[in-house]
């Protein structure tokens, strides 16, 4: 294949002040496939730290008013806190569990499958 020497209309490539194309072009450049940094979501993992700290306070709470540490006689309030601890719990583990992992770079972690606040 020859060389390209002339850009156009008889003007030498040596006064072109633009930059060559690649003589193989396959349709994809460098730059795409590169990994922007991950962005941490720091609200989200907060939320999900109080919602883990919330819920195992009235899971311990509702536990202890099942059992009758508190000398409650009547266990229809103890049922209830104990459902809402675990309510609250579930979402708050989840999230911190992938947060970490995405933090000690464990694949198939990343931080992009915490939903995160638009601000």
């Amino acid at each position: 294949m020859p060389a390209r020497s002339v850009v156009s209309h008889g003007v030498p490539a040596t006064n072109v002040k633009y930059s060559r194309l690649a003589t193989h072009d396959d349709g994809y450049i460098d730059l795409q496939f590169k990994r922007s940094p991950p962005k941490v979501p720091y609200k989200a993992i907060a939320l999900a730290t109080v919602l883990f700290l919330i819920g195992s306070l009235l899971i311990v709470i509702g536990s202890l008013l099942l059992t009758g540490y508190f000398g409650v006689t009547d266990n229809d309030r103890s049922i209830p806190v104990l459902v809402i601890g675990v309510l609250v719990f579930l979402p708050g583990i989840y999230h911190l569990r992938i947060a970490y992992y995405a933090w000690k770079g464990y694949p198939g972690y990343s931080y992009d499958d915490i939903p995160d606040f638009d601000d």
